[in-house]
């Protein structure tokens, strides 16, 4: 069992460096000074969020999708004044959250079984196909998680 303060220096770490990712993403982004400070307070955020989901043994998958849902709508309701700039710099908090490790993995195995003489094709197929549909998921996940929020908003019924 870990204890209250290495758990909350866990977060501190996956925040101060999610900050850091998406601030990056902001200059990428060609953002200015003050949205690139949003952008690391979003990027903070949402994986501040991912990583206590995580903690609490949620998948990869669903911890993602809530953390792109809240930072989203935190994004919408508290950046409300700036308009779709907000859904941007949401955005730029959750690209942090974007599992390249899976992506990396799967690419790697496929090519190695699609070489000339591949050995053991039938073993690296599974692991390779498995990492495929992580990333795939988790992509999907932060999609949904930034566009329910805005999708919502624009329907007064909600």
């Amino acid at each position: 069992m870990i204890d209250l303060a290495a758990q909350a220096r866990i977060v501190l770490h996956q925040a101060f460096f999610g900050g850091l990712a998406a601030a990056g993403f902001g200059v990428l982004f060609n953002f200015g000074p003050r949205s690139l400070a949003l952008c690391a307070g979003a990027g903070a955020f949402a994986l501040a969020v991912r990583t206590l989901g995580l903690d609490a043994n949620w998948t990869l998958e669903a911890a993602t999708f809530v953390a792109a849902l809240a930072t989203a709508s935190v994004a919408m309701i508290g950046l409300r004044g700036i308009g779709a700039a907000a859904q941007a710099i949401a955005l730029a908090g959750c690209i942090p959250m974007v599992p390249g490790a899976f992506l990396n993995e799967a690419l790697l195995g496929f090519f190695t079984i699609s070489a000339s003489e591949a050995v053991n094709a039938e073993a690296a197929i599974l692991p390779s196909l498995q990492a495929m549909l992580r990333f795939i998921f988790t992509l999907g996940a932060i999609g949904a998680g930034l566009a329910i929020p805005s999708h919502l908003a624009r329907h007064r019924g909600f």
